[in-house]
């Protein structure tokens, strides 16, 4: 049986999504399931495709879809992470009370907006 598996570095991988190596490296420790390179000769990490995969998905609930670290843990932990972020907003794998919907995503007109507004600046006059 022939083992034809591609490995990334960490630098082809840091291009490839456009983030820091430190960041890559900050995301092996927020979630250590599903981003595990193998390391090589001197600790050299070394991505899967299905790492690769992984961390396009985390990268995008966390920069697109505006997902805090602990709501991408969440889903992890509940194994509902999505094979792509849309999924999130087609419903394909999420249950929707399995993550916090940003509020920009919840509120549907100007009112509500201004509402909100209101009530940050008085928590923020109150925190002064």
């Amino acid at each position: 049986m022939e083992n034809n598996e591609y490995f990334a570095s960490i630098n082809e991988v840091s291009k490839r999504l456009n983030v820091p190596a430190h960041t890559l490296r900050y995301w092996e420790k927020q979630f250590p399931v599903a981003v595990r390179p193998t390391t090589g000769a001197g600790g050299r990490r070394y991505y899967r495709t299905e790492t690769v995969n992984k961390l396009i998905v985390i990268k995008d609930l966390l920069y697109t879809h505006g997902l805090t670290i602990a709501g991408v843990k969440k889903l992890l932990r509940d194994g509902n992470l999505p094979s792509s972020a849309d999924e999130l907003l087609t419903g394909g794998a999420v249950n929707s009370d399995a993550i916090s919907v940003p509020v920009s995503h919840q509120l549907s007109n100007t009112s509500e907006i201004d509402t909100v507004i209101s009530l940050l600046e008085s928590a923020k006059s109150i925190l002064q």
